[in-house]
């Protein structure tokens, strides 16, 4: 049986595909829906603010302070006694969201980041109680973004509200994925059914722009109208492999459901939003492998909001080109954005185009900072 790339002392987590029983293309014991369509225009918040809970790297002493509107929070970590404790950096992303709407507010998860270890140790430290959650969202089915849930689910599963919902970009995240020259390839994980039914998730499939926990919402699929073209750094397999892990051919788009090794193109991936009152959308990418402007032009079309206050994630711009890096500089400054927060593979060349081309809109980030936008 081969092993799940996350699991706890790398473990297989699931019993074979037998044992849990299928229904059609989709294990029994975890409850898929179609998440709610966004049908018309997008709920309004009155503030959102952003934590970033994993990230490649901190900035411990940076000062927290205010930057044009946007309140930006650093991290005090150390306990005023015991021994001295410190967030952790590593290659992915997690992002937890909350915001507020009158005396209302909700509580959001983005992805978990590359490993358990971090991603619990970050949560304590930064004391972000996942049982206040009123919803988990998982972007793309790549390790770096899922690689700390089953972690994560071991040992606060027990604490999330029951049937918590848990949003997905459809049946390709659950795709066994691969990384490195074809000739020599290596695993890059899978998403797990059984640790998500141990947890009594109510997955929602949100492959068309959907509300989210009825305060933000998703782009759905991401078409792809600028000059950007998904660079497939893995493929993905389709099918269910004997351990239950994999993608069921029949739940996949048809052209992908007959083939065994698909590059990815990440038509399952999806943006986060939410449309601030009085200041228009915040798009939230965590990888943007579907492009970061693809993005942002999708975000406005769904919600039929043409401002953009803030765009901020991984922008998947490290390994790109010069030029490639320049012409989106140039994109994204004639969707003039109020700010622009780049985290984890965006890259430090992006960081230094975007700075010059737009001076003072463009914020460090890093593991711990919260950024606040709104009242």
């Amino acid at each position: 049986m081969s092993t799940y790339l996350g699991s706890i002392s790398r473990r297989s987590l699931l019993a074979s595909a037998t044992g849990l029983g299928l229904t059609g293309s989709l294990f029994s014991n975890i409850p898929i829906a179609s998440a709610q369509a966004l049908t018309g225009p997008p709920p309004e918040v009155d503030r959102l603010a952003v934590r970033v809970v994993t990230d490649s790297y901190q900035h411990l002493l940076e000062p927290s302070g205010k930057v044009g509107e946007v309140t930006v929070q650093r991290p005090i970590v150390f306990p005023a006694g015991g021994v001295p404790q410190a967030l952790q950096n590593e290659w992915g992303l997690a992002l937890h969201l909350e915001s507020a709407r009158g005396g209302e507010t909700r509580q959001i998860l983005v992805d978990f980041g590359f490993t358990g270890h971090t991603f619990n140790n970050n949560l304590k430290l930064l004391n972000i109680d996942p049982s206040r959650f009123d919803a988990m969202l998982l972007t793309h089915g790549h390790y770096d973004h899922f690689g700390g849930m089953v972690e994560f689910l071991a040992e606060h599963g027990k604490k999330l509200k029951p049937g918590l919902p848990f949003y997905l970009g459809g049946e390709e995240c659950f795709c066994t994925r691969e990384v490195g020259p074809a000739t020599t390839p290596f695993p890059f994980g899978a998403l797990d059914r059984k640790a998500i039914a141990t947890a009594g998730l109510r997955v929602l499939f949100a492959e068309r722009p959907s509300t989210l926990a009825d305060h933000g919402f998703t782009t759905g699929q991401i078409s792809m109208v600028s000059f950007e073209k998904p660079a497939p750094p893995s493929r993905m397999k389709v099918g269910l492999q004997a351990d239950g892990l994999g993608c069921a051919p029949d739940s996949v788009p048809a052209e992908k459901g007959n083939l065994t090794l698909v590059p990815d193109d990440f038509q399952h991936e999806q943006a986060t939003c939410f449309n601030l009152k009085g200041k228009g959308l915040i798009v939230m990418t965590s990888c943007g492998h579907r492009g970061i402007v693809n993005s942002v032009r999708s975000a406005m079309k769904v919600s039929g909001v043409n401002k953009v206050h803030a765009v901020l994630g991984g922008f998947h711009l490290m390994p790109t080109p010069e030029d490639f890096v320049r012409n989106t500089v140039a994109a994204l400054k004639e969707l003039n954005p109020d700010y622009l927060i780049p985290m984890h593979c965006s890259g430090t060349r992006f960081y230094e185009m975007a700075k010059q081309e737009m001076p003072g809109r463009v914020l460090l980030s890093s593991t711990g900072t919260r950024f606040v936008f709104g009242a």
